[in-house]
């Protein structure tokens, strides 16, 4: 398993720098924000990292979430930024780009007794999951669904309701889950075992402590759960998206230092 740290929780003023203190901790992997016009970032990105070992592991978000509004044309334009952003993933041999299906409750009103509103939700993202996979498997990339916890998304929450969305798609190789701990500390009953019944459809890790602050800062017990990833073949990257507590340096080093420990005595 690699380790891979956003560009926005990296200090320093300019790109170069946030790189230079990343490299200082070996981290393998940086992870962007995704934005409505991707292309614009790729030659000052292939700049920065031109010549150095950290790589680019993927894209996070992307600036709209309308795949599943009402209007047909919000919904498009959603799809269409996020083939942009897959096509940014592929240019850097990235693993993908971690997409939100929506925040928030239900904007498609509820068709009962034909459908409710959250059969519907599913069915139509499935058919989206289905486009946009076939897009990234193209480009040899990933797209890779999110479940958040109950306070932010209503649709998927748990690892299995992201697994049965691609399995509904016809299991495509274009697409996997984003897994992200402070999440699933908040949805799972059993972190580890949620890891175990998803084993081949995790692709990619988020890190946050309970506290949604740096891992080791809270009371998520990390070496349970590293060790699930383990177990189920998991060696992509564990990206840390979380606020940080103390100083930036600091507090990013001795949290690195604390996962590479464990991850050393799995």
């Amino acid at each position: 398993m690699k380790i891979a740290l956003q560009e926005g929780l990296l200090p320093g003023d300019s790109l170069d720098e946030k790189l230079d203190f990343a490299e200082s901790l070996e981290i393998e992997g940086l992870e962007v924000s995704g934005w409505s016009k991707p292309y614009e970032r790729v030659k000052e990105l292939e700049k920065a990292l031109k010549g150095r070992r950290i790589t680019f592991a993927s894209v996070c978000g992307q600036s709209t979430f309308d795949f599943l509004d009402p209007d047909p044309a919000k919904r498009r334009a959603s799809i269409e930024e996020s083939k942009r952003n897959l096509d940014v993933c592929a240019h850097f041999g990235a693993v993908g780009q971690i997409v939100v299906p929506i925040f928030g409750g239900p904007r498609l009103p509820d068709l009962s007794p034909y459908f409710d509103v959250i059969e519907l939700e599913k069915q139509i993202f499935v058919e989206i999951t289905k486009e946009l996979a076939a897009y990234a498997a193209d480009r040899k990339t990933l797209v890779l669904l999110e479940p958040l916890n109950r306070y932010e998304q209503h649709l998927l929450r748990r690892q299995d309701d992201g697994v049965e969305i691609i399995k509904r798609a016809g299991d495509p190789p274009g697409v996997k889950l984003l897994s992200d701990f402070f999440h699933m500390h908040i949805e799972e009953t059993s972190t580890p075992d949620a890891f175990r019944r998803a084993g081949k459809y995790v692709g990619h890790v988020h890190m946050a402590d309970n506290t949604r602050q740096q891992p080791g800062t809270g009371d998520i017990d990390w070496r349970a759960g590293l060790g699930a990833l383990k177990e189920v073949g998991f060696t992509g990257y564990l990206a840390y998206e979380c606020g940080i507590a103390g100083e930036r340096k600091a507090a990013l080093k001795q949290s690195v230092e604390f996962i590479r420990r464990i991850i050393k005595g799995l």
